[in-house]
């Protein structure tokens, strides 16, 4: 058989292929000739063969079928075959297959080799791809080596080390002994091998994060001769005395100095000096200087060397090189909370990043500036977001104005600003904002009384310029509907008024009915806002004949509006004036949940019952509907929760008609206005006898929920006349010796129950069993099966919030048969 082609040749060969199918043609004539040469089990060729097979893989193809080869190779006895065979298995092996564990014995047997280069292979090859099987057999040999004289082998056996820590991390002690000499090493090569070890290993435990901050001193006095150390050319670059290991060295003080005051203190004054000495005309300068920034940052170091931090941060956004600027707004990005006022002197800089040309950039500087807008610099600040604003390309305009919106509504020196800066945001970039922002405005709005005139003719001035912006239109909408009649008046002092009739207002609005670019929920708006003006304005007639016109729209939604307000026009033309009037100030309470919008008339008081030394009921609608999957498909019915009693409970039917005057929210319903006739429920028709009977004793009590001190307890009873319905009382108590305030009892039962939960006696479990809260559940089991119930408890304990589920399922069989 001749003699292969030698790996240039190929290389020079396949480089000729004109077309890639010409390329895979040569590949697979190749391979065929490599797998016959190895079915001929050719020793003299082999490593010239996995060689070849090397370098297709590199280039995509499969090469497989070589992994026993390269075993082959490290079994030699040949430094040359060693090489390639170690190289073969790095590259075609990995600790998935099982083939690699063939090689544990040839890997030990070359770690303990006479010759260093061969162990060098070794240890390469271990820290590559060794499995932990492989890392557990060959720990001792590595670790031996990590304590001999030879440079060359104590770096590539630390670096082993990392690996075999990665991979079995209960082995990192039996190289604790070995580390305690090795940052005494004058090599370098050795030195920065040590410092990634000791990273590794910090890293992973506490235990040796607290056993090596003893170091701090001796790593501080390496780096220090790093940097006052003169010229050396085996380790200089461009001007900079070994950089990467002075890079190491300060990652590793970084997470020394975490959270540890002593070795922070130690490693000041050498971090100044770094951040002082190190020449920034090149870039490897301002590699060491970013991780010194970093270092300063992460440890609890001065005042003063946090500003030089941020300076040298500062100086970085000059620099020509994108990356280094990107660097710097990413890394003041993340000081910005800690050290505002540092940062606000590179405030010009940051906003001047904005006018980059590289996205990436431009994204940052943008949430940076927003992160450094406070009250003094709002208006600034807010002129230069808006002016990048309308000009940065629409994958920004989003965040922009999310972040214009959020810095308005939290640094607004006027509301008349406020309503400035939203509607220029509305204007230059509406169809990417938030959907709450329109709510939001309006409700801005609404509550800004003395801006009523002014904000509406602006707003008008701005539908006729533009009807494109969606959410402009439709808080332009809002707005005519609401206060038409200040525009047409005129009363505008602001700003100069315009003068404009009443038609003029109508054909605006029935042209946004009409207009293509009006979105359904536009067109809805429009109509609501010309029906609004038929109080406010005498053109009722034409009014009247718009809205009938759209009862036919083929817009379901439209459709039903307009049904509705020709309703109004008919049958309840004596309450369109009431039901028309302009909207109340709406203020926002800060809840437990999501912000609610509270509604006041500021004209009358609300009549609203002295609550406040009632019992308090916090079972918010969302909460009970949780309670709807506790037991699985559609077998459950919903809490009911009653209103606060403001009769005694002997009215009986007046109480306890659920489904009339009870939502599932626990909020009283609206009186009706007409009659409804309401089906019995529970307990209607009681109001004549006594609620409970007599054999109630009869019915042991039990225990439903004990658990971190809380203990509730089930008293039972039988309701007077119906014996199909069980009146259990809850009482609540607490071991524990703070109070269990905001104290929560839901619960749900299968839908063949109905269930009815009264108003607790109160919302704080008292510590130390001082007192209970005791609320009522009324169940009505028609079937007589056998109850079951899932319980949700919500309360805040020592400030925390706790909440937990439980199944009760061991009532007593008198609380049902």
């Amino acid at each position: 058989m001749p003699a292969p082609i030698r790996l240039r040749e190929l290389i020079r060969t396949i480089r000729t292929a004109r077309t890639q199918a010409e390329e895979r043609e040569m590949i697979q004539k190749e391979c065929a000739a490599i797998r016959s040469s190895f079915r001929e089990e050719d020793n003299t060729y082999r490593c010239r063969n996995v060689a070849k097979l090397l370098y297709m893989h590199m280039l995509g193809y499969p090469a497989h079928f070589g992994q026993l080869e390269c075993l082959k190779l490290i079994a030699s006895q040949k430094f040359t075959d060693k090489r390639i065979g170690y190289l073969g298995a790095m590259l075609l092996l990995d600790e998935r297959q099982d083939v690699h564990l063939l090689m544990t014995n040839c890997i030990k047997n070359d770690l303990n080799h006479s010759t260093q280069y061969v162990q060098g292979l070794a240890l390469c090859t271990l820290g590559c791809m060794g499995s932990s099987e492989m890392c557990r057999d060959l720990a001792g040999e590595v670790e031996k080596l990590l304590k001999t004289s030879n440079s060359y082998l104590r770096k590539k056996a630390a670096l082993c080390a990392v690996h075999v820590i990665r991979k079995v991390p209960e082995l990192m002690e039996m190289f604790l002994p070995a580390t305690k000499n090795l940052l005494s090493e004058k090599n370098h090569g050795v030195l920065h091998t040590s410092v990634v070890l000791l990273t590794e290993m910090c890293e992973r435990s506490p235990d040796m994060l607290l056993h090596f901050r003893k170091l701090v001193p001796q790593l501080v006095r390496i780096l220090k001769n790093l940097i006052m150390s003169g010229y050396s050319p085996e380790h200089d670059v461009s001007g900079i005395s070994d950089p990467f290991l002075q890079v190491r060295i300060l990652r590793l003080l970084r997470i020394l100095g975490r959270s540890d005051d002593d070795s922070s203190e130690a490693m000041n004054d050498i971090l100044a000096q770094v951040a002082t000495n190190t020449e920034t005309s090149k870039n490897v300068g301002n590699a060491i200087l970013y991780e010194t920034v970093l270092t300063i940052m992460d440890i609890k170091s001065e005042s003063g060397l946090r500003v030089l931090a941020i300076n040298i941060l500062g100086r970085f956004l000059l620099n020509n090189d994108k990356n280094i600027r990107y660097v710097a707004l990413t890394s003041l990005l993340k000081t910005v909370q800690t050290d505002h006022n540092a940062v606000q002197r590179h405030r010009s800089t940051i906003v001047d990043c904005l006018k980059d040309l590289d996205v990436s950039i431009k994204r940052r500087a943008m949430e940076l500036s927003f992160a450094l807008v406070n009250g003094n610099n709002i208006r600034g600040m807010m002129k230069e977001l808006l002016y990048f604003l309308d000009s940065c390309d629409p994958e920004f305009k989003a965040d922009c104005a999310s972040g214009v919106f959020l810095a308005a509504e939290k640094y607004a020196p006027s509301k008349r600003w406020h309503i400035d800066t939203i509607m220029r945001v509305l204007t230059t970039a509406g169809s990417y904002v938030r959907d709450d922002s329109v709510p939001n405005l309006i409700q801005l709005i609404t509550n800004s009384v003395e801006m009523h005139a002014y904000t509406v003719q602006r707003l008008y001035k701005a539908l006729l310029d533009d009807i494109s912006q969606q959410p402009l239109v439709q808080v332009s909408s809002w707005c005519i509907g609401e206060y038409g009649d200040l525009l047409v008046s005129g009363q505008c002092e602001e700003e100069e008024p315009i003068q404009v009739t009443e038609d003029e207002v109508l054909d605006v609005l029935e042209g946004l009915l009409v207009s293509n670019l009006s979105a359904p929920v536009t067109r809805g708006y429009s109509l609501t806002a010309i029906m609004k003006l038929s109080t406010r304005f005498s053109s009722v007639n034409r009014i009247k004949k718009v809205v009938s016109i759209y009862g036919s729209s083929i817009d379901v939604e439209l459709q039903q509006r307009a049904v509705e307000y020709n309703a109004l026009f008919k049958k309840y033309d004596h309450m369109r004036p009431a039901l028309l009037e302009r909207m109340p100030i709406m203020e926002k309470t800060a809840s437990n949940g999501p912000t609610e919008i509270v509604q006041t008339n500021g004209e009358t008081e609300p009549s609203v019952p002295d609550t406040k030394h009632l019992p308090l009921v916090t079972q918010p609608a969302n909460q009970a509907n949780d309670l709807l999957d506790l037991l699985g498909g559609n077998d459950v019915v919903p809490v009911i929760q009653t209103t606060l009693p403001t009769k005694p409970a002997s009215a009986g039917g007046e109480l306890l008609d659920l489904l009339g005057d009870l939502s599932l929210s626990g909020g009283p319903a609206p009186a009706p206005s007409v009659p409804v006739s309401k089906p019995p429920f529970l307990l209607d028709g009681l109001s004549s006898q006594p609620l409970f009977n007599d054999i109630s004793a009869a019915i042991p009590p039990m225990t439903a929920y004990s658990k971190n001190g809380l203990k509730i307890e089930f008293t039972f009873e039988r309701a007077n006349p119906n014996p199909n319905i069980a009146v259990i009382t809850i009482h609540a108590t607490n071991t524990t010796e703070a109070d269990m305030t905001e104290f929560v009892f839901q619960a749900a039962v299968p839908k063949t129950f109905q269930l009815q939960l009264l108003s607790p006696s109160s919302n704080i479990v008292p510590a130390l069993n001082q007192g209970s809260v005791t609320q009522v559940i009324r169940v009505l089991n028609p079937q007589k099966q056998q109850l079951r119930m899932r319980v949700k408890l919500t309360y805040t304990h020592k400030g925390s919030p706790v909440q937990d589920l439980a199944e009760v399922n061991n009532f007593p069989p008198q609380s049902w048969q």
